[in-house]
């Protein structure tokens, strides 16, 4: 079968191997204490200092923002086209885990969890605020166009589903297969630091690879505590709404707290018997809140926006992901460069889970998956949701026609209080985000846990537990001791380590097509491919 091909990425190292262990537990000597240290510091610092903090670290998210637009936006468009390439190329037939490697999971529980950790939350509270927010001009317009217009209806469309489409799964791809595939292909730990080994070779188990994964570690802490600070005040303000239970921090902290317990519980079942139901319950509520929207909203209306929505993202795209001679600076700034920013500092951990769930799928099964299906139904949920906003604002209908977006956590509320049985969508509304936050903080956990623990994924469980109290002390700190501010801080800090890590991610990208490329010479060689 032709000459004997030798394997370029063997390694003695072992998951775990530098790991200590103190009361029980797995944790691994560098990474651990270094990014407890960080956070601990950090959080300390922010709630000490929180406006301060919050003016510092918004004054370096702008900063790179304004000077690196064209890097972020070169780097997302470069994503997108090798993900769309390695559906068609001949690597596509590469399995995750070995040729013989078979599925953990149904494709059902499988897309349920993968879409839940990306970007399962962000669609229920963006939805209807952003194509309002385009539609309006509440700050400023996608490329210039008129607000309150024909053009800037369609536009406003598809400029939102630009942000939730191709690019952000495609960032989310590159990272999941890549550390899939040096994990379950090549034996290594599921790190980041895994992905780099192409690079930097053995030097990848010291300290480039610590300070890789310490960064990763930080980045998905920060990112999920924010989001669930944030979350914790929109549940509060749909709670508001439809009850009149005040949404002040007490509720706030209710909020997390309960969120937290019910992830706890999710991890003491483990991931088949807890992120899994959790996933699938989230996918039958979207569904279900989905359809109704869809018939008991203006159903031609949506059919015809889901049209507009895709010839507009297709037809504007090109335009969108352009970063040079733009006339719509702030809005270019203040929206798509800050998305693919925070796409990317949600990388390592959104990536990551979905390598954790992704063994026995071929590359071209795992791409068309993360890529493709997610953004077709991103499509549907955001024309339902956006285009029955902007019917109603068109008709003169409800809060949002009248008083324009006032507050973003209430305007899916205020878009189902124009149809029928208001309390029961917006009661099941508000259960979805805390649902999504619960898979949020467990698939967090287990992603950091394994970070933490050298890679190895059966590290004792009292470690997620751990993580998952952390995430929620750390977003009830937050929101307790700075409020807006804090959370503000911290959602600065992780943009800004989007920076460095668009760099990463195209090493990784590098990296990933060299090892798929010497893969499928090694099985060409064994007979197998």
């Amino acid at each position: 079968m032709g000459d004997v091909v030798k394997d370029e990425y063997q390694t003695d190292y072992v998951a775990g191997q530098d790991n200590i262990n103190p009361f029980g537990l797995d944790l691994h000597a560098p990474v651990f204490p270094i990014t407890a240290i960080i956070v601990v510091a950090f959080v300390i610092g922010t709630l000490i200092f929180p406006g301060e903090a919050k003016e510092l670290l918004d004054g370096a998210k702008w900063w790179t923002i304004a000077q690196f637009d064209w890097f972020f936006l070169l780097s997302a468009n470069v994503f997108v086209v090798v993900s769309l390439a390695l559906i068609f190329m001949p690597v596509g037939k590469i399995r995750i885990g070995g040729m013989d490697a078979k599925p953990e999971f149904s494709t059902m529980s499988w897309f349920a969890m993968l879409f839940a950790a990306g970007m399962g939350i962000g669609l229920m509270f963006w939805a209807v605020a952003e194509p309002v927010a385009y539609y309006t001009g509440w700050y400023e317009t996608p490329l210039g166009v008129e607000a309150n217009t024909a053009e800037g209806a369609r536009l406003a469309m598809g400029a939102t589903m630009y942000h939730w489409g191709l690019h952000p799964w495609a960032i989310y791809a590159i990272v999941a297969l890549s550390l899939a595939f040096f994990a379950y292909n090549k034996n290594m730990p599921l790190t980041i630091r895994s992905a780099f080994f192409p690079l930097l070779r053995d030097k990848v188990w010291g300290w480039p690879g610590h300070i890789i994964d310490i960064l990763a570690v930080v980045a998905t802490i920060f990112g999920l505590a924010t989001s669930l600070g944030f979350g914790a005040q929109q549940a509060a303000s749909g709670l508001d709404y439809l009850f009149g239970i005040s949404s002040g921090i007490n509720v706030q902290m209710a909020i997390i707290t309960g969120v937290t317990a019910l992830a706890l519980i999710s991890v003491l079942r483990g991931l088949d018997g807890g992120v899994k139901i959790l996933s699938n319950i989230n996918m039958s509520l979207a569904g279900i809140l989905l359809f109704f929207i869809i018939f008991a909203g203006p159903t031609m209306t949506i059919v015809e926006t889901i049209w507009v929505t895709s010839s507009s993202y297709v037809g504007n795209a090109l335009a969108l992901s352009n970063p040079f001679g733009r006339e719509d600076q702030a809005w270019f700034h203040g929206w798509t460069v800050f998305y693919w920013a925070w796409w990317i500092s949600w990388s390592p951990f959104v990536g990551m889970f979905i390598a954790r769930v992704s063994k026995g799928r071929t590359v071209r099964e795992f791409v068309t998956a993360v890529l493709i299906v997610p953004t077709v139904i991103t499509v549907v949920w955001m024309s339902a949701f956006g285009g029955s906003a902007l019917e109603q604002i068109q008709d003169g209908i409800g809060a949002l026609a009248e008083n324009g977006l006032t507050d973003v956590s209430l305007a899916m509320f205020q878009m189902f209080a124009n149809l029928p049985f208001v309390a029961i969508s917006s009661f099941v509304g508000i259960v979805l985000v805390l649902v999504f936050f619960v898979t949020s903080s467990d698939s967090g956990s287990l992603v950091v846990d394994s970070i933490t623990a050298g890679g190895k994924t059966d590290a004792p469980t009292a470690q997620r537990v751990f993580w998952v109290v952390m995430e929620g002390a750390i977003a009830a700190a937050l929101i307790f001791g700075g409020g807006e501010d804090a959370l503000g801080a911290i959602q600065a800090a992780a943009i800004t380590a989007g920076l460095p890590f668009t760099a990463v991610l195209l090493v990784m990208t590098w990296g990933l097509l060299k090892g798929l490329t010497h893969e499928r010479k090694l099985l060409i060689a064994e007979g197998k491919l």
